[in-house]
């Protein structure tokens, strides 16, 4: 199984790999922990319910803050059907971003609906869509241009020649995405002995719609590719297990990979009869975005419970103006797992 996460990572950095610079849509630094921005055909694959809070700050050292704030939650419509040959699900996310000095913000609502078929006890392969609408608005009363220095002063007073018709829009959205997972882990006899292999490639805003502020129709949002790759892999006679992860996203000319692991130390195991003892398990990650930032993370589960706070060291040419801050997050996900898993072993 190792060598089956190596091989597919190699092959997917060999095909994605280009000149990455920072898409367009938001992003997360703690991206499996959004998982509908991620891929929406991860809805439902993992939890029988699931509900994520996440929480970004950026560039405060540079400019005006950026932040954004984001929800989901996802859950499977026939779990307690007997005899299934797959899983359906369902999920609702939204966002709201709001960056710069001039409050050009984003919120947006999708509807998931996803699939996944029970291959064998080990695997399935899901396909999820998403819909939804979204609004864009800037506020203008603080913004400054060009036309509006003179010898390098800025005077107020003058005038500009900005054909800013809109100040808000909304439009429609929609995408698709597949997913792949294979799980041998049974927590019935010990959390660590499992090896997961989890991988996924999805098309955000299919539809390509407009996105200006002046009613420029050449001006439209460009579909985003979202690809990943993740795992578990148990570490021999120890209560510890790397999670490796490997995740892409190319948007219009620009494009982002970020890759690296954490490493899952079980601080306590699940009583493996009654219940009456939770698992409580310690993540610490360190991943690297590339051109961008050194990203390191701490994650804390307990039951069905996680919190998580990663923080950003900008290391690209920025970092002369930010001093290596990047951003920060902080994370919040509540996990429902299925009751029959010991049957199933899919989680």
């Amino acid at each position: 199984m190792l060598i089956r996460v190596v091989l597919l990572t190699v092959v997917f950095v060999c095909i994605v790999r280009s000149n990455e610079l920072i898409a367009q849509d938001i992003h997360f630094s703690q991206i499996e922990y959004a998982p509908l921005n991620l891929n929406p055909g991860l809805s439902g694959a993992h939890s029988v319910i699931q509900t994520n809070i996440n929480y970004r700050s950026q560039w405060s050292s540079v400019t005006t803050a950026f932040n954004t704030i984001g929800v989901s939650i996802d859950g499977r419509l026939n779990e307690t059907s007997t005899n299934k040959k797959g899983i359906i699900a369902a999920g609702l996310n939204l966002f709201s971003d709001a960056s710069g000095t001039n409050s050009v913000s984003t919120t947006k609502v999708n509807l998931n609906l996803a699939y996944h078929l029970l291959v064998n006890s080990n695997s399935k392969i899901g396909l999820g869509l998403y819909s939804g609408f979204g609004q864009r608005s800037i506020g203008i009363s603080n913004a400054q241009w060009g036309s509006q220095y003179l010898n390098g002063s800025y005077d107020s007073n003058y005038g500009t020649a900005e054909a800013i018709q809109n100040n808000q829009f909304i439009y429609f959205d929609a995408g698709a995405g597949a997913v792949y997972t294979y799980n041998s882990s049974d927590r019935y006899i010990n959390q660590n002995k499992q090896r997961m292999l989890n991988a996924g490639l999805a098309v955000y805003h299919v539809n390509r719609p407009i996105y200006s502020f002046i009613n420029a129709n050449n001006e439209q949002l460009q579909m985003r590719w979202s690809g990943f790759i993740n795992g578990v892999i148990e570490v021999q006679n120890s209560k510890g297990a790397l999670a490796p992860g490997l995740y892409w996203n190319k948007q219009g000319p620009s494009s982002q990979i970020m890759y690296g692991s954490y490493f899952r130390i079980s601080m306590v195991e699940a009583s493996k009869y009654t219940g009456r003892i939770k698992a409580f398990i310690y993540h610490i990650g360190l991943f690297h975005r590339w051109n961008d930032a050194i990203i390191i993370k701490n994650i804390l589960e307990w039951h069905t419970l996680s919190v998580g706070f990663s923080y950003d060291v900008n290391v690209s040419s920025l970092s002369r103006s930010s001093n290596l801050r990047g951003g920060f997050e902080l994370f919040l996900k509540y996990a429902l797992q299925s009751k029959h898993i010991s049957r199933s072993r899919i989680n």
